[in-house]
């Protein structure tokens, strides 16, 4: 049986009697804001809610208001107390009144905050997601990467509108050795809420061209602790932690260093901080360069020095000796030509003897041979002289081949001192460093020493080899021993 019939206006109403007597005076509430929307007119309107702890599920909502007097006044405390921009996301402790309207219902004005507790809540989310960050074992992953040793193609990460962006590009293109810089900018949003997925998503682009770049640097000018809360966040740290590239960082931060700070390969403080960071790295190593120039000039200097006293003083020996060879085939070349001459002199002198002898032996008969006899002799003597003349002939082939194998002789032993001779100064000229490197081999030194084996150096160490035509620096990677 239905005792008592109410119109819905009058259930509202005892609804809202009831709230006004058992909230008389303001309550103080913790909750998280899910939503934050500001009017043309300065109202603010806000949903609060209650997750569950150690979850995500909503346990209550409420819907409240800042009157646009109120909240002139609550935001730029709230704000310049915590360092934190009034926004979605943030745990809050406020004052507010319960109220209950008929028509719009129950809601929840808020006149106060306490911005000490949205701090410590901060600094206890902050703690949170360091500590998940270690246990992780992700921290210090982007400091163990290699930053190059001059890092020159840089991926930039910044507002294009940002001053410190422009200090940045000028303080590198301004530089006074006048180095060169290969420097692309990824646009991103690098304040409020929008900067995590902004900055995620430039790091997701640059990792395109990983294989391209030495390095990402995250500049902004400098700002408030509240501008600059968006570096505390776990998803972009651990993003950075995972990339494959250094990152260095110069956001501007006044006080402590952010999240993103401590878990990038370099933290510097402000962006033209970072350009004198690269500019100094490339100044050291331009410096280092040019010690092991100088050292291995020093070294090839004192090379071909002690090449040049090697070729000197081979020279001193190989000249007495090869002047003694000559003198020795000289000699023995100017007796040989005095036993030819000799002989041939005694051969003609016999011959011309025997003839002599004969002519008188003939002229000494001749009166007493008659007309045939005569003619017989004078036969016999042209046959005679035809033979004499054959062999005056023979014998003169014979002198003059000997005369050619004499001379093809000394000049055989003429050539092969010549060629010794020869062979000795082209090995000597061998041991000349410049021609070594222009048959394509290399001399490689450490600390200004040739080094002949791997024993005298070590991994990561500077090295640098000499090709006929300029230098190689280098850094051991890998050493291979023998055996």
């Amino acid at each position: 049986m239905i005792n008592e019939q109410l119109k819905l206006s009058e259930l509202n109403g005892r609804v809202k009697k009831a709230i006004a007597e058992t909230f008389t005076a303001p309550t103080w509430v913790i909750a998280e804001i899910a939503e934050l929307k500001v009017n043309r007119n300065g109202h603010c309107y806000l949903v609060l809610i209650e997750k569950e702890e150690n979850g995500d599920a909503i346990v209550a909502q409420a819907k409240a208001t800042i009157w646009s007097y109120t909240f002139r006044m609550l935001k730029p405390y709230f704000e310049s107390t915590t360092g934190q921009v009034l926004s979605e996301g943030i745990k809050v402790l406020v004052s507010v009144s319960v109220e209950f309207h008929e028509l719009y219902g129950y809601s929840l004005n808020i006149r106060d905050i306490d911005p000490t507790y949205t701090m410590g809540d901060m600094a206890r989310r902050r703690r949170e997601i360091i500590l998940r960050l270690q246990n992780e074992g992700v921290a210090d992953m982007n400091k163990e990467l290699t930053l190059p040793l001059v890092p020159q193609k840089i991926a930039i990460i910044s507002s294009p509108t940002a001053a410190g962006y422009q200090d940045f590009i000028d303080q590198l293109a301004k530089n006074q050795a006048g180095y060169h810089f290969h420097l692309r900018l990824f646009p991103a949003v690098m304040q409020g809420n929008q900067a995590e997925s902004s900055i995620i998503g430039a790091l997701e682009q640059i990792y395109l061209y990983e294989s391209f770049f030495d390095a990402v640097v995250i500049i902004r000018g400098g700002g408030s602790q509240a501008d600059l809360s968006c570096f505390d966040n776990y998803n972009l740290a651990y993003f950075i932690t995972q990339f494959p590239l250094p990152v260095i960082t110069g956001i501007g931060h006044e006080k402590d260093d952010s999240i993103v700070d401590m878990v990038a390969h370099t933290r510097l403080k402000t962006p033209t901080a970072v350009a004198e960071f690269l500019i100094s790295g490339i100044t050291q190593f331009d410096i280092r360069l040019d010690e092991l120039k100088n050292r291995f000039i020093q070294g090839i200097g004192e090379l071909i020095n002690s090449a040049k006293s090697d070729v000197e003083q081979l020279t001193r020996i190989l000249i007495p000796i090869v002047k003694e060879k000559i003198v020795s085939g000289n000699a023995r070349l100017n007796k040989t030509m005095w036993r030819f001459d000799n002989r041939l002199k005694l051969f003609i002198q016999n011959q011309t003897y025997q003839l002599a002898r004969t002519e008188e032996t003939f002229k000494n008969e001749f009166s007493n041979f008659s007309q045939v006899q005569l003619r017989a002799l004078e036969k016999s003597t042209r046959a005679l002289s035809v033979i004499l003349q054959r062999i005056i002939l023979i014998n003169n082939e014979l002198l003059k081949r000997k005369i050619q194998q004499s001379e093809k002789s000394t000049k055989n032993i003429l050539s092969q001192n010549l060629h010794y001779l020869e062979l000795s100064i082209q090995k000597a000229m061998l041991t000349d460093p410049a021609k070594i490197l222009a048959r394509g081999y290399s001399i490689t030194t450490y600390n200004g020493r040739a080094l002949k084996d791997t024993d005298s150096i070590t991994k990561n160490v500077i090295i640098e080899t000499r090709l006929y035509k300029g230098n190689i620096i280098s850094e051991v990677q890998t050493i291979i021993k023998e055996g």
